[in-house]
């Protein structure tokens, strides 16, 4: 192909990327009026539907970082390297104590420990350093129209016009994450709607710049979720090596050490339904959990985030963290890799469902099964060795 044919190509390609991104900002622009007249049926004022829809643009980075799956699964060990780091330890003890008042209060209104509800704000958002720059309501409008899950997107739209509707925060002041998560504590606008408190009393609940607000939300939401004031998240333990790892059901307390299990340190927690968990497998720490560890699943359904709050809590509090190594000499499987493993675990008759790449609960039962079935240890736990003995 001749230079000037090279060239003809590439103009004529920028011509057609450029047509179709007219055409995506008009369609997305009739989609907007659409749902601006659905809003307005559903009794979101004019007001608010001006301020919250005039000059609002569609943002490709938005559905760029919705597609975007990182290529590994990220081990926990690494995840907690960075969430439990010691500046965020460190500047959780300082914002705990500046703000001792507020927190010990929000403690004694809702019965949740003042180190959880800064220990969460530490992860959510590096103690509001860092809750994102979007515009949610572009975001959500984006996502709700273009995303992976549309309908969820369009009702999360419909609920941050709400929340503009009812006064709590301005159109132009509500930003987040890409993925409409908000402010200092990551509410996606139905969870504002259903926990977010106004701690300080101003007649607006303010989870972008009033602490009060930020951690009454918070500790609202944990309380709404089940938290038991007064028991601890857990423990480690000791596990024996008699120990069955594929029991997943719930015991309590005492009938787990007449299994021998015991606590690192101390004596076990005294729980009616506890949980132990290898979240690593058996070569990793193992882990007592009881309604307190189930309440900060609530927030974010993830075995590493509750451990991640679970354990900066503990570290913010002076407790003593984590006493066991991690197999960090174990490869990260891509999602590739647990696609393919998902696939080989369906195709000898484990049946764990569609073949996504997300170790979900179904995976992990399926690689539970596989490995009690070939004499290994059962503990849920997928590994590159474990891949290659499927083939």
């Amino acid at each position: 192909m001749s230079v000037d044919a090279q060239a003809s190509q590439r103009l004529m390609t920028e011509v057609d990327a450029r047509a179709a991104e007219e055409l995506r900002y008009a369609s997305f622009n009739q989609w907007l009026s659409e749902f601006r007249r659905y809003a307005a049926a559903q009794g979101i004022r004019e007001a608010t539907l001006v301020s919250a829809f005039d000059g609002l643009r569609y943002r490709e980075r938005v559905i760029e970082l919705d597609r975007h799956q990182p290529e590994f699964v990220r081990p926990i060990w690494d995840y907690l390297d960075t969430a439990v780091s010691s500046t965020r330890i460190n500047t959780g003890r300082e914002k705990l104590e500046q703000h001792r008042d507020t927190a010990l209060e929000m403690q004694r209104r809702y019965g949740v420990p003042a180190e959880i509800i800064v220990s969460i704000w530490g992860i959510e958002s590096n103690y509001g350093s860092n809750f994102g720059d979007f515009s949610t309501l572009e975001s959500l409008a984006t996502l709700a129209y273009d995303g992976r899950r549309q309908d969820f997107a369009r009702g999360e739209l419909l609920a941050a016009l709400r929340i503009i509707d009812q006064g709590d925060i301005a159109a132009e002041q509500m930003r987040g994450s890409w993925a409409g998560a908000m402010g200092h504590t990551q509410f996606i606008p139905s969870s504002f709607e259903a926990y977010a408190v106004d701690g300080d009393n101003d007649g607006r609940r303010d989870i972008w710049g009033s602490i009060p607000d930020v951690m009454a939300s918070t500790a609202n939401y944990l309380a709404r979720a089940g938290w038991q004031s007064g028991q601890p998240w857990g423990a480690e333990v000791v596990l024996p090596s008699s120990f069955d790892y594929s029991q997943t059901e719930r015991r309590s307390s005492a009938e787990w050490a007449a299994q021998g299990v015991r606590a690192v340190s101390g004596e076990l927690p005294a729980f009616e339904s506890a949980a132990v968990i290898v979240p690593a497998g058996a070569e990793g720490p193992a882990f007592i959990v009881g309604a307190n560890f189930r309440a900060i699943l609530r927030y974010n359904n993830a075995t590493s985030y509750a451990l991640a709050v679970a354990t900066l809590a503990d570290a913010i509090a002076g407790r003593s963290g984590i006493s066991g190594s991690w197999p960090r000499d174990q490869a990260p499987l891509t999602r590739d890799d647990v696609r393919t493993l998902q696939q080989r675990l369906n195709s000898a008759g484990y049946s764990v469902g569609t073949a996504d790449g997300i170790m979900g609960p179904n995976t992990r039962e399926g690689v539970r099964a596989f490995q009690r079935d070939q004499g290994l240890t059962p503990d849920g736990f997928a590994t590159q060795a474990l891949l290659d003995l499927l083939r």
